[in-house]
Formats: structure tokens, C-alpha cells, sequence
């Protein structure tokens, strides 16, 4: 059987850490920010952590 190919949005989306976790961007940080708060503007722009089957899932697509 042939290798599986890696889904290539999912790629250009997610990382994967050294330890194996699944980073991302987080959503609404790119347009319309005159109306969000400071705080909300400031903890968007580290990439979050994804957990539990969100992880197992995206995990799945970069292999």
C-alpha cells in the first residue's frame, strides 16, 4: 500500500511541537480590530495549544 499524503491545508495551519503537541493561530486577529479590547488583541497573538480530540484529529491530517 502507498504512503498516505499529509493534508496540506492542515499543514500550512498547524505545527507540531517538539513534544509532540499541535499548535495554531488563534481566530479573529486579522480584520476589524479597532473593536476589540487590548487584551483580547494582546492574547491572540501567541499560537494556542490544541487539546484533547481537536489534537488527535489534526494530528491525523500532518502525518
Amino acid at each position: 500500500m502507498a504512503k498516505l499524503k499529509s493534508h496540506r491545508g492542515a499543514c500550512k495551519r498547524f505545527k507540531k511541537t517538539g513534544t509532540g503537541k499541535i499548535k495554531a493561530k488563534h481566530a479573529c486577529a486579522r480584520h476589524l480590530l479597532t473593536g476589540k479590547s487590548m487584551k483580547r488583541k494582546r492574547k491572540h497573538r501567541n499560537a494556542s495549544v490544541l487539546s484533547g480530540k481537536d489534537a488527535k484529529n489534526i494530528s491525523i491530517l500532518l502525518t
